[in-house]
């Protein structure tokens, strides 16, 4: 009955849409009736108290339940009609961005056991090809693999990691084809480039070779909770060809700690890395080994985070022991478990938080952020001064690309700003010059000397100083008449710093200002930049960007009645935030597949993630906890009051952010709200957290929110 009510309605709808979508209407507003998905009590039950969802039935674990998908395609077909007059800016606008692409470009090829290793794209293709040459640059290519072949036939399609043997002869790679990140390993003999009987279902993209050229490592996912879980060992000489019998190698016994494999640069070791939010623990084993056998390095323990390489017969390990912006040490094998034995190689300071760092031979690399910004520091193992990699912007950021010989004097690093493509250079550590390799090229007509980028600082309601990212077109007027999009994310300790994207210039040549807002619950400032916006402190993260927004308008960066806001995953819920928070400061919001449903979500460990998350926002099982995201969990404080025009975009196969949240969260927000802003919710049937697979196609979501983003401004061209 549900089904035929929907399809009835929808008929009368479209119709309705001919008549509208002929209407010129600058910004629009719905004209149509949206689906209204029923109401259905259930109670949310907790330690803390219980909390009626009257749209929990939405969620259906197995994507199956015929009222629940009917609803999801009513609301596509809703935004087909909604947006349809939008729909010839969209496709101009994915017409700007694809057209940026160099369709047959190539990555920087990087050295690896005597190969060049290389991917590259043919014109028209949505997929990339893997290859290598042997011994030079210019060698004969051999071809790896052929995503375009492999991807036939399927609606979604994933390469994720490759690993080539120590010899070079096999390659074993992950590949996903639902988009819930469930990972199947294949391999290939190289010397003849036949395809093994090898499918092992359910891993983690993650794949280690042992020094055998036989045995690889994989992580078994749990398959209720999506996490990584069990480490196993397969051998192409044995037996099976699903992983069944694999032996078990390590197992994880916390549900809160992901798990990752990976070798040490010098090859000799491998190395087990097991990560919560606040602790991290390594296991490690002699890749020459027969045995295998891997040993601990030291136990975990709560709010200590380290990782380890070797070099020099020396482990090198990142540390937060005694330093809170993370320091890197020294200790001799054997040694690992005895703190007073490490010394250090980059001593802790207050200014410079240490994100990762890169060994070589005779160098040390340190990837850092210092005075907001991501950079590059060269350390020689003789004891000779620290060099910075210089920049040649007041806002770039500067990070390690691949970097296999460890016995090579060059460090391989990339540059780039918001005007600025991704920019490849070689670094030579004993002349200190560095050789430009490529800059990805930008079609077009795209030139960086139109735009002008600035990094600033915005001050926030309690005093803080807040790092600002920020681009526009020269011609663009400073007169606070200029439309908005600011983005942002502050989760995780992850930095959100600026990097050019193929996106912004269709918004910039329009005349948009165009601004990353680098909010406390990043790393830009350092450790105590994350723990200031996390716990209980997260509401700092959404006051920030809001504080940002406002800073903007007063500094005549921005028109305040035209400010846009955009954020995807936990920069979703900070749009869900804001969206309550302060509704009068935008005009539209974009919201990619955003984690809305905090407070459930949290309580229900049955759920992929939810247990890794405990440290980042809290255990609602508590009360303090379950208090404090109650106050600012965006479904739970959807209110009776204006909101501004909402995009929501979501994928049915998400792993990460289950579809129900967003799609609860449009039902709510429907029911709730007062006024007749556009809400629209986009789901992807196809896909997951990531959108969709292929070069281009990935593009078309992001062409359809910036359609949405112009029209509410009022620009239709």
């Amino acid at each position: 009955m549900a089904i035929r009510r929907f399809a009835a309605i929808f008929l009368v709808l479209l119709n309705l849409c001919l008549i509208s979508c002929a209407m010129k209407q600058m910004p629009a507003i719905p004209t149509l009736a949206p689906p209204l998905a029923a109401q259905k009590p259930h109670l949310v039950e907790s330690p803390n108290g219980s909390r009626n969802d009257e749209y929990y039935w939405l969620r259906d674990d197995k994507r199956e339940n015929a009222e629940m998908l009917a609803y999801v395609k009513a609301e596509n077909t809703y935004a087909d009609a909604v947006l349809g007059h939008t729909k010839a800016l969209e496709t101009k606008i994915y017409g700007e961005i694809v057209g940026r692409l160099q369709q047959d470009d190539s990555t920087v090829p990087y050295r690896m056991n005597g190969y060049w290793y290389f991917k590259r794209f043919e014109t028209g293709k949505e997929y990339p090809i893997y290859a290598r040459r042997r011994d030079t640059p210019d060698a004969a290519e051999e071809i790896l693999l052929n995503v375009n072949e492999l991807a036939k036939g399927h609606d979604f399609f994933e390469v994720g990691e490759i690993a080539i043997s120590p010899d070079s002869r096999m390659m074993a790679w992950a590949e996903d084809i639902v988009g819930r990140r469930q990972y199947v390993a294949k391999v290939m003999d190289l010397g003849n480039h036949e395809l093994l009987d090898v499918a092992i279902p359910n891993i983690e993209n993650n794949l280690v070779w042992a020094g055998d050229n036989k045995t690889f490592f994989y992580v078994e996912k749990n398959p209720e909770t999506l996490l990584g879980f069990r480490v196993r060992k397969h051998s192409i000489d044995g037996a099976s060809h699903t992983g069944a019998g694999d032996p078990l190698v390590w197992e994880q016994q916390d549900d809160s700690f992901y798990t990752q494999l990976y070798r040490t640069k010098d090859e000799k070791f491998l190395l087990i890395h097991t990560q919560s939010t606040v602790s991290s623990e390594v296991w490690f084993a002699d890749a020459a080994s027969p045995r295998l056998e891997f040993k601990l390095f030291l136990a975990r323990e709560r709010d200590h985070e380290y990782q380890v390489e070797h070099a020099n017969g020396r482990w090198i390990v990142r540390t937060n022991y005694q330093a809170k912006n993370f320091r890197i040490v020294a200790v001799k094998p054997g040694d690992e478990g005895d703190r007073a034995k490490w010394t250090d190689v980059v001593a802790h300071r207050g200014d410079a938080f240490v994100d990762a760092y890169d060994i070589s031979r005779n160098f040390l690399t340190i990837e850092e952020h210092s005075g907001g910004l991501r950079k590059l520091r060269i350390r020689p193992w003789n004891g000779g001064a620290d060099v910075f990699v210089t920049a040649d912007e007041p806002s770039y950021t500067m990070a390690l690309d691949v970097n296999r010989e460890f016995d090579s004097d060059t460090l391989r690093y990339t540059y780039t700003s918001m005007v600025t493509p991704r920019t490849t250079y070689d670094y030579d550590s004993k002349t200190n010059e560095r050789k430009f390799l490529k800059r990805e090229p930008v079609l077009g007509g795209y030139d960086p000397a139109k735009y002008a980028t600035e990094f600033a600082w915005a001050t926030a309601r309690d005093g803080t100083k807040i790092p600002v990212s920020i681009v526009y077109a020269k011609t663009t007027p400073r007169n606070g008449t200029a439309p908005l999009l600011q983005i942002g994310y502050g989760s995780y300790g992850l930095s959100y710093d600026p990097e050019f994207s193929f996106l912004p210039p269709s918004l910039l040549d329009r005349g948009f200002v165009y601004a990353i807002a680098h909010i406390r619950g990043g790393q830009e400032m350092g450790r105590a930049w994350y723990e200031n916006g996390k716990l209980l402190n997260k509401l700092n993260t959404f006051n920030d960007f809001v504080d940002v927004t406002r800073w903007l308008s007063a500094n005549k960066y921005s028109d305040p009645k035209r400010a846009f806001a955009t954020g995807r995953s936990a920069g979703g819920l900070l749009m869900g935030a804001i969206a309550n928070l302060a509704p009068q400061d935008y005009r539209g919001i974009v919201s990619g597949v955003p984690f809305v449903d905090v407070v459930t979500t949290m309580l229900d460990e049955s759920i992929p993630l939810t247990t890794n998350e405990f440290d980042e926002w809290g255990n609602p099982k508590e009360k303090k906890f379950y208090d404090y995201m109650l106050s600012y969990s965006p479904y739970d404080q959807l209110g009776r009051h204006d909101y501004p025009a909402i995009f929501v975009h979501s994928g049915l196969w998400d792993s990460q952010v289950q579809y129900y949240e967003p799609t609860k969260y449009v039902a709510r927000l429907r029911a709730r709200r007062t006024g007749n802003s556009l809400v629209v919710l986009r789901t992807n049937m196809e896909a997951g957290h990531g959108g969709k697979s292929g070069r281009f196609e990935h593009y078309r979501e992001y062409a359809e929110e910036y359609a949405f983003i112009l029209d509410q401004a009022g620009i239709s061209q």
